[in-house]
């Protein structure tokens, strides 16, 4: 047997030999190779002191600090907020700082606001009624934007300022240097705008009955962020990209109607002031309620309250420590309501807020959607560490600060919904909560990379979705599992298959891709999901992904130190995925090209004899051969089809004097031998999941990295020996690699259009 190898390896050493000396020209031609698994060093930035290498802060690393001193005072007839604030700045960076950058959001909605000058494109075919007034109508312009009345030192001096857009720049009497904190003052009012006609952040809704519901959010003057990868960053606020903010302390002083029920970012300091004692004794039950919501202020009470206004005032005081932002909502008509949900044996409180437009479906769901959320979050990156987390109930709306939200899902007036309207509600609770997450704790820069926090944020929202309807299947009846929207690789098949005019890498501006949804959230939960369900193994994944979650808590992490602390956890080069599914547009496709059935034979075939001509190799220079026949050849006979390979000639000796009886028993030689050629038409690297089945019915799948096409990027060819004559061969049996063309997935071909042909033949 040694010598038949050895001939074999001679043969095939001849054979490449011949083809160099006949066709030198060829031998340098490319193979396809397009070195996609090459390393990532070019598109990443060098570790440094702060970033290591690793993927984890480095031992130098920094953040600053900003803490906030405020008193707000919201006028609901006029929707005015008034405000006053006092900055305690830390440079905790090891550089001089001549002046502090200050955002100002809410001046995307001021009168003169460039923002709507840079959107082009035609008018669309419909537009909802307040849409089409803001947009079309002439008239007085909403007058919007922070009116800043003064900016003040710690001794009530004026200090200089500017303001650019949405940015305003503070001047300092002298540097602020390393390890010193500033301290300033600020106040200024604004219009709040009702959120209803554009759909913005934060605003009021007014209800049929004339009560409004206020969400409330980019209220105030907030400290950009300072560190090693941006310096300022003080990107302007377009209206999309949303926001980098630092860490601090918050205490906040609210003032509203006295009738009105409020939750907010952070610990409630007055709650029996603020309280009813009927509430409070709710509050108390609520705090032990595990197994359902307690209601603390009822619809009926709310029923009642909005049928009159208080010209009266009440003052909410709150705390929060280490969050980078601050949200509140108010309303008489907001019904409250919560349960506690244990984490790793701690209590976390799941609230929510709704008006009775919202029964009944908010009552019956929305506060165990935050629960389960926080539990499953919890387990996907670290436990949730703040003591509540909120679910505030607000049409068209669905946005996040820290421990609160707005979620839309509304029933009609009767109080009837559709699946698509009850999936939307949990899907965007589940969502909006996870951004407590992402970038409320993992505090990612949504400015520069609006993926680091809604593309992770949308992936564990699937794995949640998934939870929530294993723990509540009532609430999925008529469903196998819960229809998540986005995750599965599938659903990402039409965005990934569209015109590449319109289509923007991962690694993109959000501002700047055409897609929004499908770039910044879509495709990035997607892939994450394909890593973990197809490359990496849910182990390797889960325990990479909590070590990128746990090493960045309460830190800002960039691009890089995603990519590489997955890979410094798990021990996979993932070089070849970030490259293609981040930083290109490539798409998936991969198929069966040809398919050859081979059968054993002793006899000589045609291709060995030219062969021996050629290249001059007589009969006593062979050793007795085995010989792969083609199915259709010339050298096939239909005797082949069924022979025992163990009787083939040679075969059979080699086995009766090499091999012990035990030895030949315990050996099986495949009656079918399969050279399986695969095709790789897209340029996506991913890997090759392939099904046989078999003429018996059975099945075997086997799946090989995408390192099988490291050297060549367009075909491989691979042997399949079996005892079994194979019928079926698919490629991505279960479209876990989001293949655009499923049409050559399949040998024996499959008749009928694939979700490619259909999407083109409708385009």
């Amino acid at each position: 047997m040694k010598k038949i190898f050895i001939l074999a390896a001679l043969v095939m050493g001849a054979t490449v030999w011949a083809q160099e000396e006949e066709k030198p020209a060829e031998a340098t031609t490319s193979h396809g190779n397009t070195n996609k698994f090459r390393q990532l060093y070019q598109e990443f930035s060098t570790p440094n002191e702060y970033r290591a290498a690793s993927g984890a802060p480095g031992h130098a690393y920094y953040q600053q600090r900003a803490d906030y001193n405020m008193d707000i005072t919201l006028n609901e007839d006029t929707n005015r907020i008034t405000g006053r604030e006092t900055i305690k700045y830390t440079n905790n960076s090891p550089d001089h700082l001549e002046y502090l950058w200050v955002q100002l959001d809410q001046n995307v909605r001021a009168a003169d606001s460039k923002s709507p000058l840079i959107e082009g494109g035609g008018t669309a075919i419909a537009y909802q009624p307040g849409s089409f007034v803001n947009t079309f109508g002439e008239g007085e312009k909403f007058q919007g934007g922070f009116n800043i009345q003064s900016v003040t030192d710690s001794k009530r001096r004026p200090l200089k300022h500017m303001i650019n857009r949405t940015m305003m720049r503070v001047e300092m009497d002298k540097d602020l240097a390393p390890g010193e904190s500033f301290e300033f003052n600020i106040a200024w009012d604004y219009l709040v705008p009702d959120h209803t006609i554009d759909r913005a952040r934060s605003g009021y809704e007014v209800f049929e009955d004339g009560n409004k519901g206020f969400v409330i959010a980019q209220f105030y003057p907030r400290m950009a962020v300072y560190n090693d990868v941006e310096g300022w960053q003080n990107s302007q606020f377009w209206g999309r990209d949303e926001f980098a903010l630092p860490f601090g302390t918050f205490e906040v002083n609210i003032t509203v109607p006295a009738d009105h029920m409020m939750e907010a970012t952070g610990k409630l300091q007055n709650r029996k002031e603020a309280y009813t004692k009927t509430q409070m004794r709710r509050y108390e039950q609520a705090l032990e309620s595990y197994d359902k919501p307690v209601i603390i202020y009822t619809q009926d009470e709310a029923a009642a309250a909005r049928k009159g206004k208080s010209n009266k005032t009440k003052t909410w005081r709150w705390k929060a420590d280490m969050v980078r932002d601050f949200g509140w909502a108010s309303s008489r008509a907001y019904i409250t309501d919560m349960m506690p949900v244990k984490i790793n044996g701690v209590r976390k409180m799941a609230i929510s807020q709704y008006p009775s437009e919202g029964n009944p479906l908010w009552e019956d769901w929305s506060t165990r959607v935050v629960a389960s959320t926080l539990e499953s979050y919890s387990r996907m990156t670290f436990d949730y560490p703040y003591h509540k987390a909120i679910s505030v109930h607000a049409k068209n709306q669905g946005m996040e600060y820290p421990m609160i939200c707005w979620n839309y899902g509304r029933p009609d007036k009767e109080g009837k919904f559709s699946d698509r309207t009850k999936y939307g509600m949990m899907s965007v609770i589940i969502h909006e909560v996870g951004h407590n997450f992402f970038p409320m704790i993992v505090n990612s820069d949504e400015r520069q990379w609006t993926w680091m926090d809604e593309g992770l944020n949308t992936f564990v929202q699937y794995v949640a979705e998934q939870d929530f309807g294993e723990k509540y299947p009532a609430a999925i009846a008529g469903n196998d599992a819960y229809p998540s929207r986005r995750g599965p690789a599938k659903n990402i098949v039409p965005y990934m298959s569209g015109d590449q005019r319109y289509i923007a890498p991962i690694m993109t501006k959000g501002l700047n891709t055409y897609s929004f949804g499908a770039n910044a959230y879509a495709k990035p939960g997607t892939g994450l999901n394909i890593l973990r369900e197809t490359v990496m193994g849910r182990e390797l994944f889960d325990y990479a992904f909590r070590t990128y979650s746990q090493r960045w808590m309460f830190k800002h992490p960039s691009p890089e130190d995603f990519f590489r602390s997955m890979e410094d956890a798990s021990a996979m080069d993932l070089d070849w995925f970030w490259r293609g599914w981040f930083y290109t547009t490539d798409y998936t496709d991969i198929g069966v090209k040809d398919v050859k059935t081979l059968f054993v034979s002793s006899e000589r075939t045609q291709a060995m004899k030219d062969y021996m001509k050629d290249n001059g190799i007589s009969e006593d220079q062979l050793p007795p051969l085995v010989y792969l026949v083609e199915e259709g050849s010339d050298d096939f006979k239909e005797s082949m089809r069924n022979a025992d390979p163990a009787q083939v000639k040679g075969l059979k000796e080699y086995m009766m004097d090499n091999m012990t009886p035990a030895e030949r028993n315990a050996t099986t030689l495949p009656k079918f031998i399969y050279e399986i050629t695969f095709e790789k038409p897209g340029p996506l690297v991913m890997p090759l999941i392939v099904e046989y089945t078999y003429a018996d019915g059975t099945s075997e799948r086997v799946t090989h990295p995408a390192q099988i096409w490291r050297k060549n990027d367009t075909e491989i060819s691979l042997v399949k020996s079996s005892s079994k004559a194979i019928t079926n061969i698919t490629v991505d049996p279960n479209l876990e690699t989001a293949d655009i063309d499923t049409s050559n997935n399949s040998w024996p071909k499959t008749e009928g259009n694939s979700e490619f042909d259909q999407m083109k033949s409708k385009q």
